[in-house]
C-alpha cells in the first residue's frame, strides 16, 4: 500500500505528444462549430434574401415605370405646366393592364421632372446666394430639407384627403403631381436672377396660376367621381389641392436676395 500511495503522489510528467493531439482536438473542434455557424448565417440570409428579392424588385419595377419618359413627354408635359389654359384633353390613357407609362400618355404621372426640376431649383437657390456673397454649404442642405418636408405634408394631407372621399389613392401618383412645382419655381428664379424682384413677381403669378390650374383640371379629370356621401364635397377638395400648390410655391420662394 506505501509503493503505491508513492507512485499516486508521485508528479506526472510532461508529454508533448499527448499535449500536441489535445490542443488540435479542441482546435478541430472550434473549427467545426466556426463552419457550422457560418453555414448556417449563410442558410438564412440566402433564405431572407429570398423572401425579400421579389418585394424588392416589384418596388423597382413600380418606380422604374415613373421615369420611362421620351423627348416629346417631356416637352408635352413642361409646356402643359407652363400654359395650361388652352389644354383639351385631360384624361389619362388606359391599356388592358392599367394605366399607360408616361411615354405613351402625356397625361401620365412621372418622376422625371420633379426629380431634375428639384435639383435644378437647389443649384439655381445657390447660385442666388453665390451672387449675393451669402452663400454656405448649409444653405443648400436646408433647402433640400425644405422642399422635401413640405411636400411630404402635402402628399399626407392629399392622402387624408382621399381617405376623406373613400377615393383609391396612388401615393406616388401624388408625389408626382405634387412635384411638378419645382419646374415653375425654377422659372422664376431664373426670371429673377435676370430681371430682378419684380420680374420675380410677375412670373410667380403667371407660373402659380399654371400649376393651380394644371393641378384643378388634373384632379378633376382624374379623381375618382364615386366618393362618400358623407364626406367633404369632391369640387371642394380638389380646389384645396390646387390652392395649397399656388401656397407652396409662394412659400418656397426665394426672394430676399433678389434685388
Amino acid at each position: 500500500q506505501q509503493q503505491q500511495q508513492q507512485q499516486q503522489q508521485q508528479p506526472s510528467t510532461f508529454n508533448p505528444t499527448l499535449a500536441a493531439a489535445s490542443l488540435m482536438g479542441g482546435q478541430t473542434s472550434q473549427s467545426q462549430m466556426l463552419d457550422l455557424g457560418l453555414s448556417a448565417g449563410s442558410t438564412l440570409a440566402s433564405q431572407t434574401f429570398s423572401k425579400f428579392t421579389p418585394r424588392a424588385e416589384g418596388y423597382y419595377d413600380s418606380l422604374r415605370q415613373y421615369f420611362a419618359v421620351s423627348h416629346v413627354y417631356v416637352g408635352v408635359k413642361l409646356t402643359s405646366l407652363l400654359n395650361p389654359w388652352f389644354k383639351k384633353d385631360w384624361k389619362r390613357l388606359k391599356t388592358d393592364t392599367g394605366f399607360a407609362r408616361p411615354s405613351l400618355d402625356p397625361n401620365a404621372p412621372d418622376l422625371y421632372i420633379p426629380t431634375m426640376s428639384l435639383i435644378t431649383y437647389v443649384l439655381l437657390s445657390g447660385l442666388l446666394t453665390g451672387t449675393s456673397g451669402t452663400f454656405t454649404p448649409d444653405y443648400l442642405q436646408n433647402t433640400i430639407f425644405s422642399c422635401l418636408l413640405l411636400q411630404a405634408l402635402e402628399v399626407l394631407s392629399i392622402r387624408v384627403a382621399y381617405y376623406a372621399l373613400e377615393a383609391p389613392c396612388e401615393i406616388m401618383e401624388v408625389a408626382c403631381y405634387s412635384g411638378y412645382k419645382y419646374f415653375g419655381l425654377c422659372v422664376n428664379l431664373v426670371a429673377g436672377i435676370g430681371g430682378g424682384y419684380w420680374v420675380y413677381n410677375l412670373s410667380l403669378l403667371g407660373t402659380a396660376g399654371g400649376m393651380g390650374y394644371f393641378t384643378l383640371k388634373t384632379y378633376g379629370n382624374n379623381l375618382s367621381r364615386r366618393t362618400s356621401e358623407q364626406g367633404p364635397k369632391r369640387e371642394f377638395v380638389v380646389l384645396g389641392f390646387a390652392g395649397m400648390q399656388v401656397l407652396a410655391m409662394w412659400f418656397l420662394g426665394d426672394t430676399k436676395y433678389l434685388k
